[in-house]
């Protein structure tokens, strides 16, 4: 299964793609969609939706991890990351992708084992699960892989309690 793993925003969005095969994760690729600044809003949007587009076709994920908004301590970005946000939705329903949406506490909980995991915390331990090259700096990708891979955790554990 090809997981697309998601992180939403409106300046960079983070995105991997992992195959899971049973146990096995493998990274087939990750890296960032970074519009441009100096664009209108709407423009930037677009943007976020081709490239998505493209990703897609190229790769064909059988489903998309992405991450929930749920708090945001930074008022002047929640509506601009919560519209990227519907966009990707929006773009993944147009190509019927199953998504599935977690918290970014739940992702810090499965890659961890606690919610309250910082970032570093978090690759290093991402690292336990799947290879990364070390190329692999920028934290929205980072966590995009930490998406798929809690998406893939989750299948594997729906699995075993079969």
């Amino acid at each position: 299964m090809l997981i697309f793993g998601i992180d939403p925003g409106i300046g960079i969005t983070g995105y991997s793609l992992v195959e899971a095969q049973g146990e096995n994760l493998e990274l087939i690729t990750s890296g960032s969609i970074q519009t441009n600044k100096k664009a209108a809003h709407p423009k930037r949007l677009l943007e976020l939706k081709n490239d998505l587009d493209f990703l897609i076709k190229k790769y064909k994920p059988n489903c998309a991890s992405i991450e929930q908004l749920f708090f945001f301590k930074n008022q002047k970005t929640i509506i601009p990351v919560a519209q990227a946000r519907g966009v990707i939705l929006a773009t993944l329903e147009e190509s019927n992708i199953p998504m599935f949406e977690y918290t970014p506490l739940v992702v810090k909980q499965t890659i961890t084992g606690h919610g309250r995991a910082d970032k570093t915390e978090v690759k290093i331990m991402i690292k336990n699960f799947i290879e990364i090259d070390e190329k692999v700096k920028l934290d929205d990708t980072i966590d995009s892989i930490a998406l798929a891979v809690c998406h893939a955790q989750n299948l594997r554990f729906k699995e075993e309690i079969k």
